[in-house]
């Protein structure tokens, strides 16, 4: 069975900078396509940032060219490098692999609160 624990939040200030990580654990092959959320009290789950089979990269056009998603097959970890921090990008980031994947499942998150 594999879970996924993000780690790699905290409390920055606008303008600084964070990376994010998802390590899987347990049984696992190997992690491909993963999709990071987010997701503020009141407010929708986002998705943020995707990667997929290949390596093609997507992200949501709030955090496009801040947010970078990158993947570490030997080490079963994916990564969100998120620069340029603004206070609305205060949420509590997760990490789901794909359905029909091994790892569709959410982890615990991870909390990120930037300040002014």
């Amino acid at each position: 069975q594999v879970q996924l624990v993000e780690s790699g939040g905290g409390l920055v200030q606008a303008g600084g900078s964070l990376r994010l990580s998802c390590a899987a654990s347990g049984s696992i092959f190997s992690i491909d396509a993963m999709l990071w959320y987010r997701q503020a009290p009141g407010k929708q789950r986002e998705l943020v940032a995707a990667i997929i089979s290949g390596g093609t990269t997507k992200y949501a056009d709030s955090v496009k060219g801040r947010f970078t998603i990158s993947r570490d097959k030997d080490k079963n970890t994916v990564y969100l490098q998120m620069n340029s921090l603004k206070p609305e990008d205060t949420a509590v980031y997760y990490c789901k692999g794909p359905p029909n994947t091994d790892y569709a499942s959410w982890g615990q998150g991870t909390q990120v609160t930037v300040s002014s």
